[in-house]
């Protein structure tokens, strides 16, 4: 995890990175953790990362759970064939 050492939350508080909602108040801090991550030279790694580690809270890559939970059920969609190829 050496990509980790360039990243540009490297010495932010972690807890802006986990929102209790996705609604409401909560919405600046997501806001303000995808400004960072934006920003930030390895937010594809983090992205791939988290990925690959099954973590399912917090913002990642820029993304939030809902995010990325969305883009999951698109993968498993498309991994399905279609009723017209069979």
């Amino acid at each position: 995890m050496r990509w980790l050492e360039r990243a540009a939350c490297l010495d932010v508080d972690p807890e802006l990175f986990f929102p209790i909602s996705n609604s409401g108040p909560p919405l600046q801090q997501i806001d303000e953790a995808k400004a960072l991550c934006g920003r930030c030279p390895v937010a594809e790694q983090c992205l791939e990362w988290a990925a690959r580690m099954g973590q399912a809270e917090g913002i990642w890559g820029g993304t939030t759970e809902w995010e990325r939970r969305a883009t999951r059920g698109l993968d498993t969609q498309r991994a399905q064939p279609c009723p017209s190829d069979l």
